[in-house]
Order: structure tokens, then sequence, then C-alpha cells
């Protein structure tokens, strides 16, 4: 049975920070300098608002910029779905290179999330079912793995649409947000019939990365509106997820706890502020906050 909203929120109304009619928000991202970043995916480009409400833009022209983090020397990685296909890697003077554009000498699909372990092992989802069928290479949707060495491996290739990814508190599970199963999906949401392929799925990671035990956390089946999408993790292993009409809370062991219920339909969210406890949720044209009573893991 779920749970009351205010065991894990202060305030049950997520705030409004900034909003433009033109943007896309997607890929927060919290700074040790105390600010954030997120993107603008129709623009490409890479905006920051700063505590007081004031938004910058640091990069253009990022290719569709997507999900963001940060690897373990403090770089911005982000995930491009268009032109070069890849992960990139933002260094603190600016220039910008590629951590990953294929695997086995073909292109990637459409990088879409990104997250960094411990030992500096960088993971990313990319689904094929955004990308023109002829300027598919792979022929399918994977997870896959950038080893600190740099080279590009698999992770999985059973995920029907992987879209935000998180790990558990110590990094033994990866948990992988399943979007859809294919266009039959997004008709059946413009429709506002229930989808019945909304789901997270978790993989076992052993101590050398790879991934293994693939099941099922929690099915997401809904006819709301949204879909899975980004992801994190709070200290306590709860998964907060974007998802069918709102942002999920679920418990580790996929039981779903309640929803935060945001004004536009958010896409992805990140823990911030000097403690962590602070939510920031691009949704829309917007970004919002909502202040949570556990911290959420950091991603430096």
């Amino acid at each position: 049975m779920p749970e009351s909203l205010t065991n894990f929120v202060e305030t049950t109304q997520p705030t409004l920070l900034a909003s433009d009619p033109e943007w896309r928000t997607e890929g927060p991202l919290w700074h040790a300098q105390g600010y954030l970043t997120f993107v603008d995916l129709g623009k490409s480009q890479l905006l920051r608002w700063s505590p007081g409400g004031k938004v910058t833009t640091v990069r253009a022209g990022t290719g569709e910029g997507n999900g963001c983090t940060f690897d373990r020397s403090g770089n911005l990685l982000m995930c491009e779905g268009a032109d070069h296909r890849r992960i990139s890697r933002m260094f603190s003077s600016g220039v910008v290179a590629t951590a990953s554009a294929g695997y086995q000498g073909k292109r990637l699909n459409k990088p879409n999330d990104v997250v960094c372990r411990s030992d500096g092992s960088i993971y990313f989802t990319d689904p094929e079912l955004r990308v023109p069928k002829d300027q598919r290479e792979l022929g399918f949707s994977g997870v896959f793995r950038i080893s600190p060495d740099g080279a590009t491996h698999l992770g999985t290739d059973e995920c029907e649409y992987p879209n935000g990814l998180a790990f558990s508190p110590d990094e033994k599970v990866l948990y992988v947000a399943i979007s859809r199963l294919d266009e039959r999906c997004i008709q059946e949401e413009e429709r506002k019939q229930v989808c019945a392929h909304r789901k997270i799925r978790a993989f076992d990671v052993a101590r050398n990365g790879t991934l293994s035990n693939n099941r099922v956390l929690v099915d997401l089946s809904s006819a709301e509106p949204g879909v899975p999408d980004g992801m994190k993790v709070d200290s306590k292993g709860r998964i907060f997820s974007t998802g069918s009409g709102g942002i999920q809370i679920i418990s580790s062991q996929g039981e779903r706890l309640a929803t935060i219920r945001v004004p536009e339909v958010p896409r992805n969210l990140a823990f911030g502020g000097a403690d962590f406890k602070t939510l920031f949720i691009t949704a829309g044209k917007s970004l919002y906050s909502i202040k949570v009573k556990e911290p959420g893991i950091a991603p430096y």
C-alpha cells in the first residue's frame, strides 16, 4: 500500500525555478560550486541555473544534448543524440572531446542517459527507436560501459527501450528505466490508452563491471502522460523515477511508495543543494525543485 508522500518530502508541491516557452528541459546536474546545469534539448544548449534564478548559456551546439553526469575527474559527460551521436566529455577549460561514439566499428544510436561508477566506469543507455531505420548501424538498443581505459563494451542488449539509469548505493545493482516497447506504445500514449511496457529493470553488477540477472523490478504500466525516464537513487536506496503521473518513489524491492505530482510532465531529475536534499526536476518547458527528507547520492 502506498505511503504518504509527506514521509519523503518536506512539501508536496514543487517550486517553479525557471521557465521558457521554447525550452525542452532535460539532463539536470548539480555542481559542487553551488549551481545546476541542465539542457535545452530543442535548441541543443547547456544552460546554468544559479540560486537566485539567473539562467545563462554554458555551451551551444550540443547535438541534442540529453542526460549528463560527471566523470571521476569532475569533467561533464553528456549524451549527444544528434550530429556526433556520442558521449562527450567537457573539460573545465570548455574543450569538448568524444568519450565514445561507437561499438565494434558501428555508430551508436542515440545516447540518452549516463552514470559513472566509483571505479571510473561510465554506463550509458542507447535506444534505437528514435533513429530512422536507414541510419541504424548497431541493430539493437543497448546499455554500454566505457571502461577506465576508454574502451566501449556492451553491457546488455536485453532492454526494449533503455532510458534513465542509476546505481544502488553499493553499486551492486544497476537500474534501467524502460520507456516503451516500440512505435505502438507511442500511439497508445497519444490515444491515452494504457501502455503495458513501462517498467524498471534491474541488473546485478559484477566487480569487473559486467551485467547479469536481468529482471523486472517494478511494472509501471499506465495510461497517464509520461514514461519511465530520468532516474536517481537516494541514500536509503529508494529510486526516484520520472514516469506516468509524476515522479515515482520506489523501494529497492520494487514497491511503489508514493508519487510526486509535477505541473508538467517530468523528464529527468537530480539531487543537489548543499545537503543533497533538493530534488531538481526538468519538466516540459520548466525547471522545478522540491525538498526531500533524505539526501540523494551525489554524482561526484
